[in-house]
């Protein structure tokens, strides 16, 4: 599935990570393995008991968490991703782990593509909360479309991760990079997510982020 036209969301992840950008990551990824909110969240998921059937991972990057949730036992994952050099990268990575074949990738902002995307059993948003202003209708559209279970990664809401965003915020305007990051409020997050019918059974934080897993009660 391929977006049919750019939302400004997509204009701003392109700039944000472009080619150069993701080809490092790629580089690192194939060295060094997941993130260490990537790996908390495989973890996790695999521990709570929901990790069967479908993964919808939005914001998947280079696939690092699509790739470890098959792994661990997922039968197939739909990708998610608004810039084109992750789509493009994850497909990649995709083909050199033969994995092509378990998963659909998906050129679009997830929060536009609304009923273009089937429910899974599972949905996960790995450092994907912070690109988005609008907390609330991001997690709104990712509950419509998590069946068991909803994992998340954000940044922690404390001073010093505050600052530092205000820091990289600020340099993306000295550059005319329309791209920003956000802090949202950590028990905003949790009472939306409760309120879609989850509950918390895991959270792992590192000094920046905290990593969440919830199961349908």
């Amino acid at each position: 599935m391929q977006s049919c036209c750019g939302s400004p969301f997509e204009s701003a992840a392109d700039q944000q990570f472009n080619a150069k950008k993701v080809a490092h990551e790629l580089k690192r990824y194939r060295e060094q393995g997941p993130r260490p909110t990537t790996r908390l969240l495989i973890d996790d998921i695999a521990r709570s008991g929901a990790l069967s059937g479908t993964v919808l991972d939005i914001g998947c990057g280079i696939g690092g968490l699509t790739f470890g949730l098959l792994e661990r036992g997922a039968s197939r994952a739909v990708a998610v991703d608004a810039s084109t050099a992750y789509v493009e990268a994850a497909r990649q990575e995709a083909a050199r782990q033969g994995r092509s074949d378990a998963i659909e990738f998906v050129h679009i902002d997830f929060v536009r593509a609304g009923t273009q995307l089937a429910p899974a059993g599972v949905v996960t948003l790995d450092r994907v909360v912070c690109c988005y202003p609008s907390c609330q209708q991001l997690l709104d559209a990712a509950l419509d479309r998590a069946e068991q279970c909803l994992a998340l990664s954000y940044p922690r809401d404390v001073w010093y991760v505050r600052a530092a965003m205000q820091l990289e915020n600020g340099g993306r305007w000295l550059a005319r990079n329309a791209f920003r990051t956000f802090v949202h409020s950590a028990a905003a997050i949790e009472a939306t997510i409760g309120r879609g019918g989850f509950r918390l059974v895991s959270r792992h934080q590192t000094w920046m982020w905290s990593a969440d897993v919830y199961v349908r009660e």
